[in-house]
């Protein structure tokens, strides 16, 4: 049985929230409200989230200064951050939702299929390095465990197999960073390009350190 993801949306206008849930219910996944920043703040203290939804505008600890206390923590400054506002003051603005660590901003009202879209990447992404850090921790385990005989050749053909599936997505991200290598480029998708190198870099490290005579212990990147 595949886990599902969970999303955090904070917003707090209720009727936002329930909007945000009704757009994407259709995703299937695990929808976490908060009503306030300091509520997504306790939140992601105790629970993974593949990406998080943060209205710029609240009462108290706005979007901006959320995100900035997301980002300091270890344990979440890796999660994708896609910012909503309802105010669009141009490009200063919207520079600062990204320089606060955000990988989105979108102005309201928005296209719901566009906004479904873009966070089902984020949730493929996180299952999918979900999936590859419990296969990987897997094959660690065998390793360290000194499999012999047809043990071994099972772990080495599923190291293998690990090898392949990443190399393939990473040459489908060097190809995306190609075409997004110009001055036109949409600053959302650099982003977004940016953080999924990030992430394939520290799974291929974590990759490498479990062929056999490397000596280490890998360390597995974080979930997000």
């Amino acid at each position: 049985m595949v886990q599902k993801a969970k999303i955090l949306l904070v917003d707090d206008r209720p009727e936002n929230l329930l909007a945000l849930e009704a757009i994407l219910s259709a995703l299937d996944q695990t929808l976490v409200r908060a009503s306030s920043g300091e509520e997504a703040l306790k939140a992601l203290l105790t629970d993974d989230f593949a990406v998080i939804l943060l209205d710029v505008q609240m009462p108290g600890m706005d979007g901006f200064e959320t995100a900035a206390h997301i980002k300091r923590r270890e344990r979440t400054r890796d999660i994708p951050i896609i910012f909503l506002t309802a105010i669009n003051h141009g490009p200063h603005h919207t520079f600062r939702g990204y320089a606060a660590g955000a990988v989105d901003y979108i102005s309201k009202p928005f296209d719901p299929w566009v906004l479904r879209a873009k966070v089902s990447v984020f949730v493929e992404l996180y299952m999918k390095n979900c999936q590859l850090r419990e296969q990987a921790a897997l094959l660690r385990l065998q390793l360290e465990g000194g499999a012999h005989g047809g043990a071994a050749k099972e772990s080495a053909g599923l190291l293998a197999e690990l090898s392949a599936r990443l190399a393939a997505v990473e040459e489908q991200a060097e190809a995306l960073s190609k075409q997004l290598d110009d001055d036109s480029a949409d600053a959302a998708a650099v982003a977004t390009a940016a953080h999924l190198e990030r992430k394939l870099t520290g799974l291929r490290r974590a990759l490498d350190a479990l062929e056999p005579g490397t000596g280490g212990t890998p360390t597995l990147p974080s979930q997000n």
